[in-house]
């Protein structure tokens, strides 16, 4: 029987290997305290430990048990628009420095996993984009003309390669070898220990209820602290209420998730090698992986944020995407979904995430509005801002500002 609406990275995850971290108490005092405990807040608390600093970390809920575990896990190499888009937005200099970027922070946070030992379930996967019509085989070759005129590098695929490789019958594909899959929690519960042992402190249902400041310092209050600080960090993907003012810059969407049931050997056998993420041009586009080497895991549908009480529309977008895969993989129609569940994210203006300052919060910096469906740009926030934090910008981020 199909599981709507659960996360199987939650499901798969022994219980008894879960962390469980104190809710925060008292009046405190930390350099810089960070609000959201998925892996940008993970992320972010490891990275200013690594530099010298000790956050606090405040969870509202359980560490990696939100967006995080609705994810993907796609450790994607590019951020997920058109660049010949982006260049149109943003201009050639910040659209190239923001692919650079992301190429960048793609391959880095796959090798600080490996570090930290998240191996179990971290897999290399390149990324393609696939055109299955002339239309859009033409959109993708000007993708390619652009990128290529940028300086960045790009390998186009015709129908037989793509056959051979993705298992799709298409008229061109786009691709890059950068990239891998991991399970996102399991990811998440590795970075939130490794801050740990760095000296990051990790609060759980520990929500943030007020945020007040002045010229030098800000004061952070849950329902039973208060913490005193210098640099507030707001890693919760979409604005919350706290910060309302900013919903401006953002459409609010649910993508959702399907992953079905195993695969049979002799039926993989006709889907191509399986190391690859594939995408294909339409809007909202569709992106297919393959998950433990045996499980298909389609995202897509892609709709206006819908409400919380949302049953029947999972029901609903599950059976499309399993019936849209299986236009694009024949082989496995009859195969049943064993999890459909959605994410919800935030839509920028130009398709990039907002990162850093804004003028209307002193000693705040936000990570908001990653729509790229991986979770490349969860890394990559956390390096920007210990970077802004210490003054040492990078060209890249401003790319990634307010006032871009």
């Amino acid at each position: 029987m199909t599981k709507y609406g659960r996360s199987p990275w939650i499901d798969r995850f022994p219980k008894s290997r879960v962390p469980a971290y104190p809710a925060c108490r008292g009046a405190l005092q930390a350099d810089v305290v960070v609000i959201g405990g998925g892996l940008t807040g993970c992320l972010t608390a490891y990275a200013f430990s690594v530099a010298g600093i000790k956050p606090i970390l405040l969870e509202a809920d359980g560490i990696g048990q939100g967006s995080t575990a609705q994810a993907t896990g796609w450790i994607a190499p590019d951020p997920g628009v058109f660049f010949v888009r982006l260049e149109q937005s943003v201009g050639r200099r910040r659209a190239r420095a923001a692919w650079q970027a992301w190429r960048r922070g793609a391959l880095d946070f796959t090798a600080l996993l490996r570090r930290l030992d998240v191996h179990s379930s971290l897999e290399p996967h390149g990324a393609a984009l696939v055109a299955r019509t002339a239309d859009d085989a033409a959109r993708l070759k000007r993708e390619r003309t652009s990128r290529q005129d940028a300086g960045l590098e790009v390998a186009l695929l015709n129908a037989r390669a793509i056959r051979s490789d993705l298992g799709l019958d298409a008229v061109a594909a786009l691709r890059t070898r950068e990239g891998a899959t991991v399970d996102p929690y399991r990811a998440c519960v590795a970075i939130a220990a490794a801050a740990v042992a760095r000296g990051s402190r990790l609060f759980e249902r520990s929500e943030v209820r007020r945020i007040t400041f002045n010229r030098k310092i800000a004061d952070v209050y849950t329902a039973a602290a208060s913490i005193r600080t210098r640099r507030v960090i707001v890693a919760t993907g979409v604005p919350t209420p706290l910060f309302k003012a900013l919903a401006r810059h953002f459409w609010f969407k649910t993508t959702f998730l399907a992953e079905t049931l195993p695969v049979p050997a002799k039926i993989r056998h006709h889907l191509g090698r399986r190391d690859t993420v594939a995408s294909d041009v339409v809007e909202p586009a569709h992106t297919i992986q393959w998950v433990g080497g045996d499980r298909l895991l389609v995202t897509g549908a892609d709709a206006m944020s819908v409400p919380r009480q949302r049953d029947k529309i999972f029901v609903q977008r599950t059976g499309q995407l399993m019936y849209e895969l299986s236009t694009l993989y024949p082989e496995i129609s009859g195969i049943l979904p064993e999890y459909g569940w959605a994410s919800d994210y935030a839509l920028t203006a130009e398709g990039l995430p907002y990162i850093g300052a804004h003028r209307n919060y002193p000693h705040h910096l936000f990570a908001f509005g990653d729509s790229s469906r991986g979770i490349t740009g969860a890394y990559l926030a956390s390096r920007m801002m210990v970077r802004q934090h210490f003054g040492e910008t990078d060209a890249a981020d401003e790319a990634f500002s307010f006032n871009r």
